[in-house]
């Protein structure tokens, strides 16, 4: 947790749970690199706490950050590697949930590339972590095995994405309706690996539904 960079900390406000954004970034890169989207998101949710936070081990490179390695990474072996990662990974949501004062319900996970599949994957080997999981460029590690109930899931993509295709994003839609999950899927034309305003303004639209109402579409 030291290494995060808190963005916004707003005073407490009333006597409920403070409403929680995480962001994570992705391999090769550090908090500063989603400081711009938090930054944005800090002026939209003034009563939000939010934090960029840096994931745990450096690269092999020697250049950023990484939850898990990705060094001779397989669709096989991926599966393995985030689950080893998991547990690092809900434990450091819930230390900033217990710093906030905020509940899972309160409490909204954004995610870029390897970020995003962390945080995609929470809903399934951590059920009921945040009440809402926002996935930039992103992918599962493996098939959506259940609904994560209780929690609305925002994948956004690029559909010039040539590291993440936007076929990964597709599929991850169809898969989670399939198991009746609450989920919406924006796709922007013209985007590669990346984010960009109007990423940052969809994310923004997200925050501003209650959590358990059917997502905006």
């Amino acid at each position: 947790m030291q290494d995060a960079l808190i963005i916004q900390q707003p005073a407490a406000a009333g006597d409920g749970p403070r409403e929680l954004i995480l962001l994570f970034h992705g391999v090769g890169a550090s908090a500063q690199d989603l400081a711009p989207l938090g930054s944005i998101l800090a002026q939209r949710r003034p009563l939000a706490m939010v934090i960029s936070v840096q994931a745990p081990s450096a690269t092999e490179s020697g250049r950023g950050w990484q939850w898990f390695s990705v060094m001779g990474i397989t669709e096989a072996n991926r599966p393995q590697r985030v689950a080893e990662a998991m547990p690092l990974f809900v434990d450091t949501v819930s230390q900033w949930q217990r710093q906030a004062g905020a509940d899972p319900r309160s409490t909204t996970l954004i995610g870029f590339s390897q970020g995003a599949i962390m945080v995609l994957e929470s809903t399934q080997q951590a059920p009921a972590l945040a009440g809402r999981v926002v996935a930039i460029a992103g992918r599962f590690a493996l098939a959506p095995r259940r609904a994560p109930l209780g929690t609305q899931v925002h994948l956004m993509h690029g559909d010039q994405d040539r590291v993440m295709p936007m076929e990964l994003a597709r599929n991850a839609a169809t898969g989670l309706r399939a198991l009746g999950a609450s989920v919406t899927l924006d796709e922007f034309p013209g985007l590669g690996h990346g984010v960009d305003s109007r990423v940052a303004i969809r994310i923004g639209s997200c925050l501003e539904s209650p959590v358990g109402s059917p997502p905006s579409v």
